[in-house]
């Protein structure tokens, strides 16, 4: 075996989510990695929209409960109401108002951002299907509440939405009678208000079930951003509603048409792009852009390889079901028949492959006398027998006198940075597939010092892989690593594709950390 060995997996292609648009994709991840400079990994909005755009629902909901305590959702008193906020001391009338209003515009960028983020990377297929399918629908929702919101306000800008919308639903078949003929005069109007709350209120209501849905099926959903990331947020929303305060266009009139308004673009896109095509043509184009959303899933993927459960060495400690990403892990009674013991059960379709299971499993550490290592739970592409022995073979054939381990990332920095006589290198699927014993074991093994690496903070592949790894090894999750071990052996580096010169230079400072300590430590079992 030749020094300075890669170890990769040749049965699987390198990335578990291609991109549709891999340029597309690797131009967004450098825009990613530029925000990392001035925000940082774990406050990089970026990688928070998810979780800015439950923030900002929450405003929404919040904000929109009082302002329909105060106000009149009157057609005769709508108006006036609204308006009078601004009369409120100390503008605390129009921070609500701008607050619930410019908390709506983010949402929607942020909705549409993170949902742009999610196809470039190509996360809406296998065990990301149902987030993607049960997300899609709230996007139609939330542009409903929207754009129902300003009929409330009744001034011309609400009277020319609703009349513009009523015209553009008149086009549909089925419809028994024509709805624009309710804006012929005022007579209408308190029927219609009581419409127009129920949609502007009804939609929240679904909106928190579709959210519930979206989410149920990832573990430790981020459905709050880092409180600095949240206050900051809320106090760019306050400062642009006192900068830019929200105003009314005039109280609305059904005898004239508005011949001059101030459109919101971001919600009411709708209308001027059906005033300038046609209104068959925007259903045309919602319909086959909803339809294609949906339909994305349903293309070919290969299947990725299953976590395999073995029975007689699951103890059902319910680490794997802790520690698993996207809820794919169940416990049930196990097959011993033993009361009270469980047994860790793979749903097959929501398995991500990622081999963060393994990593949490107490059975995988290589200090087992065993002829064959065989862990409670096992990924079939990257058995953690093999991974024990080939890290003693190549740990063997290197000529020395120093030697080192990097334990990298299938979706990290390319192993081909560290290609050297001194280094052997092990791509994981994920670097929370790691046990951290591992890291003892290759030092007792023969390892001057070792390198663990894996995607950047807050940017894993599979989510929790990163955060994970950085727990154990620092004792604040099992499995850990020993204190023992010296920390001045190993040490992490956290990099995508394109840092190599990170992950080389956290390399080089070990070697020159290590080059004066003794040899390796000699190997052994542990109690």
């Amino acid at each position: 075996m030749p020094s300075g060995s890669v170890f990769v997996r040749e049965d699987l292609p390198a990335q578990s989510s291609p991109s549709p648009a891999p340029r597309i994709a690797e131009a967004y991840r450098a825009l990613e990695h530029a925000f990392d400079a001035p925000f940082g990994g774990a406050l990089n909005p970026l990688k928070h929209l998810g979780a800015l755009g439950f923030l900002l629902f929450w405003l929404l909901v919040v904000s929109g409960v009082v302002l329909y305590v105060l106000l009149d959702t009157s057609a005769a008193g709508a108006y006036a109401s609204i308006n009078d906020l601004a009369q409120v001391p100390w503008m605390l009338g129009t921070a609500l108002r701008g607050l619930h209003r410019y908390a709506a515009d983010g949402f929607v960028i942020v909705m549409l951002a993170h949902l742009a983020r999610e196809w470039v990377l190509g996360r809406y297929k296998g065990f990301r299907a149902v987030p993607w399918l049960t997300g899609v629908p709230l996007i139609a929702l939330a542009f409903v509440c929207g754009i129902g919101g300003f009929w409330l306000n009744w001034d011309r800008l609400g009277q020319f939405s609703a009349v513009a919308t009523a015209e553009w639903l008149d086009t549909l078949p089925f419809l028994a009678s024509p709805l624009a003929r309710n804006f012929l005069s005022d007579g209408n109007l308190n029927r219609l208000f009581t419409l127009f709350v129920f949609v502007h209120l009804g939609m929240p209501l679904l909106m928190v079930f579709g959210l519930w849905f979206h989410v149920q099926r990832i573990s430790y959903a981020r459905v709050f951003p880092p409180r600095a990331m949240a206050l900051a947020t809320t106090a760019t929303l306050l400062l642009l509603t006192l900068v830019l305060p929200v105003q009314s266009q005039g109280p609305a009139h059904l005898a004239t048409v508005p011949d001059s308004l101030q459109l919101d673009w971001i919600l009411l896109f709708i209308h001027p792009l059906t005033a300038s095509t046609s209104a068959l043509t925007v259903w045309l184009l919602l319909t086959a852009a909803f339809a294609g959303l949906l339909a994305l899933p349903l293309l070919p993927a290969r299947q990725p390889p299953v976590a395999q459960v073995d029975p007689d060495n699951c103890s059902g400690c319910r680490r794997c079901f802790d520690d698993c990403p996207y809820s794919a892990i169940t416990m049930v009674p196990h097959t011993n028949g033993r009361r009270g013991m469980q047994l860790a059960v793979v749903d097959a379709d929501l398995c991500a492959s990622c081999g963060i299971c393994v990593g949490s499993c107490p059975s995988s550490t290589p200090f087992r006398r065993a002829e064959k290592l065989l862990t409670g739970i096992d990924m079939p592409q990257w058995p953690i027998h093999d991974l024990r022995e080939r890290l003693l073979q190549g740990l063997a054939a290197m000529p020395g006198p120093r030697r080192y381990v990097v334990f990298g990332c299938d979706h990290g920095a390319r192993a081909g940075a560290t290609a050297a006589p001194d280094v052997l290198h092990f791509s994981l699927v994920c670097a929370g597939m790691l046990p951290p014993s591992f890291i003892e074991y290759a030092l007792r093994g023969g390892a001057d010092g070792v390198v663990v690496s894996g995607c950047r903070e807050g940017g894993c592949e599979f989510r929790l892989g990163q955060r994970w790894t950085e727990q154990r090894l620092h004792g604040m999750r099992e499995p850990h690593l020993r204190t023992s071990v010296p920390p001045d052996r190993w040490t992490t580096v956290w990099a995508d594709r394109g840092d190599e010169t990170a992950l080389s230079r956290a390399l080089d400072q070990l070697r020159a950390h290590t080059s004066a300590t003794p040899q390796p430590l000699p190997l052994e079992s542990t109690p």
